[in-house]
């Protein structure tokens, strides 16, 4: 097949999720309000299943403030072959929106792409700090690292590695984050800097989301032309009309060949609240390791269609289910805390 008409080679192109990782990035949980006492144990569980579903197939590099830190962190998870500690100070866990995203340069080396953390709008002055922690990551990562100097997390952004952008206006029209950029404008930095050349544009994220609609909530690239996207069945629920929406988009979207795509979609677990807040819970926000694929759960009726459907997507890696009530309390999930390179 040739190229589309108009297409220009990529200086850079984020690869898709289930192409062949190096590693994945952690940063191991601790911040008291994120995750309070009567949490934080079964938070540390959920990494621990998820260094044991991830380490068989790639290195996984987990950041640790200190020595302490490692000791008692490493006492816990035990011996991994795969497993590697990064002594990297962080506020809190959500790799995805702080680190870098990694890219293929024209010449296939990898490079780094650092955006600006702003803590989701400014939302949480205590968590700008893991900007910094970022570009340590980026640094420590060995590869040319390459910085915008504009407004972006991972979470806002997926991609079926071949061009095609999925995110929402939501998010990155939101004037939280780059208010002196128009939308042609954000197009254009990403499409320098993660060589995206298509864009498809849903609206609204799910109730609960303090990121202003981060499409790992949402929907998911799977495979070539394939997207799972989440549905709301109550129509009393307030996520039905946003995420109803959204699959029509799905639907008449087309890739960067200008084919249809098909959409594949997944029942929301039912509504969970922490205290008196809705909470994200979403089977979209797993994540795709290179021998395991790790797909929340939530102790809930939708958890084993939403297992099954996934796994018919990747058939040649182990779905492994991980229960999610305990971090989805920090507001986040498995994609959430985790980033590929």
């Amino acid at each position: 097949m040739n190229d589309p008409a108009g297409r220009i080679p990529q200086t850079y192109l984020m690869p898709a999720e289930w192409e062949r990782h190096d590693g994945t990035w952690l940063a191991w949980p601790k911040d008291p309000l994120t995750f309070p006492e009567e949490i934080i144990g079964r938070v540390e569980e959920t990494y621990r299943r998820m260094v044991v579903g991830l380490a068989p197939g790639e290195r996984v590099n987990l950041l640790v403030d200190d020595e302490a830190m490692e000791r008692r962190v490493s006492a816990f998870l035990g011996e991994h072959a795969n497993l590697s500690y990064h002594r990297i100070r962080t506020a809190d866990v959500w790799m995805r929106d702080y680190g870098p995203i990694f890219v293929r340069r024209a010449d296939a080396r990898l490079a780094a792409v650092k955006w600006i953390f702003n803590a989701w709008g400014n939302k949480y002055d205590e968590l700008l700090a893991d900007n910094q922690a970022g570009m340590e990551v980026a640094g420590v990562s060995g590869v040319e690292v390459l910085e915008p100097g504009v407004v972006l997390e991972g979470g806002s952004i997926d991609t079926d590695g071949r061009g095609t952008c999925l995110t929402t206006e939501q998010c990155l029209l939101n004037r939280n984050r780059n208010p002196q950029l128009t939308k042609e404008q954000i197009q254009g930095y990403l499409n320098r800097f993660l060589g995206f050349t298509n864009f498809v544009w849903l609206k609204d994220g799910i109730a609960g989301d303090d990121t202003d609609g981060h499409v790992d909530d949402i929907a998911r690239f799977v495979g070539d032309r394939r997207v799972v996207c989440m549905v709301e069945e109550d129509p009393s629920d307030e996520n039905f009309e946003a995420l109803k929406q959204n699959l029509a988009l799905l639907r008449a979207a087309k890739d960067e060949w200008g084919r249809s795509l098909a959409v594949v979609p997944i029942s929301m677990p039912r509504r969970k609240v922490g205290g008196d807040e809705r909470l994200p819970a979403s089977y979209a926000n797993f994540y795709v390791g290179n021998s395991a694929v790790l797909v929340p759960t939530f102790d809930d009726v939708n958890d084993r269609p939403a297992l099954e459907k996934i796994a018919a997507e990747f058939p040649g890696r182990k779905v492994v289910g991980i229960d999610c009530e305990a971090l989805v309390y920090g507001f986040g999930g498995l994609h959430c805390v985790s980033q590929q390179q």
